[in-house]
């Protein structure tokens, strides 16, 4: 068995790939089965959010990486060759760190993104669900969710808690002069909007509204925060009336374009308008970029913001990093433990069948009318052939080659001194 990592990142690729490799939450147990059933992996859990899309597998061996690889670029109907420049791997240890970096929130855009752990927490139930969780990554991600508690707890890396969400904000704030005379438009209901609601909320803008597929559930987070609630369809009603744009959907498709972001500039007189997309695929065409007084920024642009706060994480990091590295020399400790339970059993269960032949042989033996005695002695002597059988051929292979190190090792392990006469 070997645990492998395959995918890209914010790090690696640009959302242009990105927003290729993303996973479509409905069809997420659909990409396990063909991940698993395909005999690519025996075990997967898919990570798919707007800054990485990564695989975690168990494999038979590690010449299985490049298949990896294929799949991913065959499932998304990309070149291998064209995406292959962008994809890592990460083998057994490494990709054990990998997997506690990243619940940690040590390889987030932002350093330590406490939502991230709820999405890898996520994509484990999922693939739970669709039955493509083993007894390799399950005891893998429990230990990945405890050593990332302990970094929460244990760390100052959680303390005033920033994210994308906080990061739009943040731009928001610079691009203004003062947000609370500003209207902004939220497109999306999810866990990042909510954030990005609260923040809003927080600096004082006047006026926020919310849009979503549903909307009972823009209504629900519209009340919670007195906000205004729409239908995704109604966006392009009220963009007009939006200084700040920011969304993260689930959608596929983008949900704002060019000739809508036009109208409502000029029916704006051209004041400025900040639209803000964090959502991967996309939900604002790029060619938004070409509209005057309209000003796009994507995930990948938020970079200036974010090194700000990450300055301010690096000593919590560090001791991160080495509780990182206790859990993966614990891991790396129990499934060797692990693999020395099996063997032990594999021994015992030999052994037992040795002793269960011997004494099946002795029993007819005293069935037959022989002795007690005879049937005693044979017993005892086909018991002690059968168990040096193997131990004895190992020591004589060792001797005719010279080597000393397995007669020391044989020898401790049976209980002798080489040095005594037997």
């Amino acid at each position: 068995m070997s645990l492998i990592t395959v995918g890209v990142n914010h790090k690696t690729a640009p959302v242009a790939i990105r927003e290729r490799v993303a996973f479509a939450p409905e069809k997420m147990i659909d990409a396990l089965s063909s991940l698993v059933s395909g005999k690519k992996a025996s075990e997967a859990v898919i990570v798919s959010t707007c800054n990485r899309t990564e695989l975690y597998c168990s494999i038979d061996n590690d010449t299985d990486v490049e298949n990896i690889v294929r799949w991913l670029s065959e499932y998304h109907q990309i070149d291998f060759e064209e995406l292959k420049p962008y994809c890592y791997a990460h083998l057994n240890d490494d990709s054990v760190r990998h997997i506690m970096r990243v619940a940690s929130g040590l390889d987030s855009l932002i350093l330590g993104e406490p939502q991230i752990l709820g999405q890898v927490k996520s994509a484990y139930a999922v693939s739970q669900e669709g039955e493509c969780v083993g007894p390799d990554l399950q005891s893998l991600f429990q230990r990945t969710f405890s050593v990332a508690k302990r970094v929460r707890t244990d760390t100052a890396i959680g303390e005033n808690p920033v994210s994308i969400a906080f990061a739009a904000v943040s731009l928001a704030q610079r691009i203004f002069a003062d947000v609370r005379d500003n209207t902004a438009l939220l497109i999306g209901a999810g866990q990042t909007i909510e954030l990005v609601a609260r923040h809003l909320k927080e600096q004082g803008v006047k006026r926020i509204i919310v849009a979503n597929r549903t909307l009972a559930r823009a209504q629900s987070l519209a009340d919670e925060l007195g906000a205004e609630a729409i239908l995704l369809g109604d966006i392009g009603d009220h963009l007009s009336e939006a200084d700040i744009v920011i969304s993260s959907t689930a959608s596929q498709l983008p949900i704002i374009g060019k000739g809508l972001v036009e109208k409502a500039i000029s029916k704006r007189r051209f004041a400025p308008m900040l639209l803000i997309d964090i959502a991967v695929p996309r939900d604002i065409e790029p060619e938004v970029e070409e509209v005057g007084d309209a000003y796009l920024y994507t995930v990948d642009d938020l970079h200036s913001v974010i090194e700000e706060n990450v300055r301010a994480r690096q000593d919590a990091a560090q001791a991160a990093e080495l509780i990182i590295e206790e859990g993966v020399d614990t891991f790396r400790r129990s499934v060797e433990s692990r693999k020395v339970s099996d063997l032990i059993v594999q021994y015992r269960r030999s052994a037992d069948e040795i002793k269960n032949a011997e004494l099946e042989k002795a029993l007819k033996g005293l069935e037959s009318g022989q002795s007690p005695e005879q049937v005693i002695n044979k017993l005892a002597h086909g018991l002690m052939n059968k168990l040096i059988h193997s131990p004895t051929r190992y020591l004589r292979d060792a001797g005719a080659e010279s080597n000393q190190e397995a007669l020391t090792i044989a020898a401790n392990v049976l209980g002798i001194n080489e040095d005594k006469d037997n």
